[in-house]
């Protein structure tokens, strides 16, 4: 944590929360898209399997490598979202550190009716 002023600290470190949770936006986007790659792939590896559709073998090469890209694509951006969650708690936690220190004072509240 920084010594100099805590509220300039509190907005880095919100500003860094909102990043970190972009980032864990995105990869949930892909790991979406991964999961679609390798069900995409396995169906048409079965479908080729069970005779729905003739079996070629540029079709089956692209079908494994399809798969195994959404398996490598869905992975390494599952690793990343979870370094990420990582980075946003310790942030978070930083953050919630930062806003005890300050001393913060009860506002009144005046109704309007």
């Amino acid at each position: 944590m920084n010594n100099g002023d805590p509220h300039d600290e509190i907005v880095r470190l919100e500003a860094q929360i909102e990043d970190l949770a972009a980032r864990i936006e995105n990869c949930r986007k892909f790991i979406l898209a991964g999961r679609v790659a390798v069900a995409g792939g396995a169906i048409l590896l079965a479908a080729m399997l069970f005779g729905a559709i003739r079996f070629d073998p540029a079709v089956m090469a692209g079908a494994v490598a399809v798969a195994l890209g959404g398996i490598v694509v869905a992975g390494s951006n599952g690793s990343t979202a979870k370094e990420a969650a990582n980075q946003l708690a310790a942030a978070e936690a930083d953050r919630a550190a930062l806003i005890g220190e300050i001393d913060l004072r009860l506002v009144g509240r005046e109704t309007l009716h």
